[in-house]
């Protein structure tokens, strides 16, 4: 498989039925440039124009993006595109000592180094908990001792697939894992979450992350632009510092077709736009367009191109 180029674009809109006189927002929705994917360009553009904006980057090592609207609006924009290049799944990274290795000696709490002395904090649960006694048991037919870290990634990857029925609007940001777990149905974040609830009910550090899954139309069918939607997956640390990335949502680990944005130990971690307005509205209104499409070469690519 080669590498795949990509154009991105994430445009979220609110509407109020009053005016707004200020308006505060924090962003992440700038892709990362990793060892196996390169933003070629991006940009951020926010209707009305800001009278303050800023860019960073947070404790996880994501951009981040800040404005600060004054000008009284009834309506907000904010438009992210991006152009990222992703490679292949990296062959060295699933055959290597540290995906084979049995599953307990991934544990950081075991381990020595500033590598696992920076992954102990994915390890730790939520508050309120995520690990409930649902999960334990869960995990617990995954993980049996001695087994290789990859393998048992993968087995949670499918069963969690093969459990779990995809429906959307089934549940919301605030919903526990637990009810996940009783329910049995959710989305690609509540898939990732139970995941992650498994991988640290062993002791294991695992993270969420947050992004793009490039998809094509039915056969005969056109693509239709904005159609597509933010995506989720879980990660599992290795102990060589590594990270193996898996999408429980559609059963494969993570390969050219994920365009990877942030992560952190949970969703709330990295929202793709959070805020705070200040307003007498009584009614808004909010509505999100993803489109990610295959771009066939770099040459006069640009964050405005298309």
């Amino acid at each position: 498989m080669s590498s795949r180029l990509y154009r991105v674009m994430h445009r979220t809109s609110y509407t109020y039925d009053d005016d707004v006189s200020s308006s505060y927002g924090r962003c992440h929705l700038t892709p990362r440039d990793l060892p196996g994917q390169r933003v070629r360009s991006t940009s951020l553009e926010i209707e009305p124009e800001p009278d303050d904006r800023s860019t960073g980057v947070d404790v996880y090592g994501n951009n981040d993006s800040y404005f600060h609207v004054r000008t009284a609006h009834r309506a907000l924009t904010v438009t992210a595109r991006s152009v990222v290049e992703v490679d292949p799944i990296d062959q060295g990274l699933l055959s290597s000592p540290a995906a084979r290795c049995a599953w307990e000696a991934a544990r950081p709490g075991a381990l020595t180094g500033r590598a696992a002395a920076l992954a102990a904090e994915f390890v730790l649960d939520l508050d309120p908990p995520e690990i409930t006694p649902a999960v334990r048991d869960y995990a617990a037919e995954v993980f049996v001792p001695g087994r290789p870290l990859i393998e048992a990634a993968t087995e949670l990857t499918t069963r969690i697939f093969t459990d779990f029925a995809y429906r959307s609007g089934s549940t919301a940001i605030s919903t526990r894992v637990d009810t996940v777990m009783t329910r049995r149905e959710g989305v690609c974040q509540d898939f990732a979450r139970v995941a992650i609830a498994c991988l640290r009910s062993v002791g294991l550090a695992a993270r969420y992350e947050s992004g793009y899954l490039a998809t094509d139309p039915p056969p005969g069918k056109e693509k239709i632009f904005g159609a597509d939607a933010s995506h989720a997956w879980a990660a599992v640390w290795l102990p060589d510092g590594r990270w193996l990335a898996f999408d429980p949502t559609n059963d494969k680990l993570v390969d050219e077709r994920h365009v990877t944005v942030a992560w952190g130990r949970d969703y709330d971690d990295v929202p793709p736009l959070r805020g705070v307005i200040y307003t007498d509205s009584t009614r808004s209104r909010i509505d999100v367009a993803v489109d990610v499409s295959p771009a066939e070469s770099a040459a006069g690519e640009g964050p405005d191109a298309g």
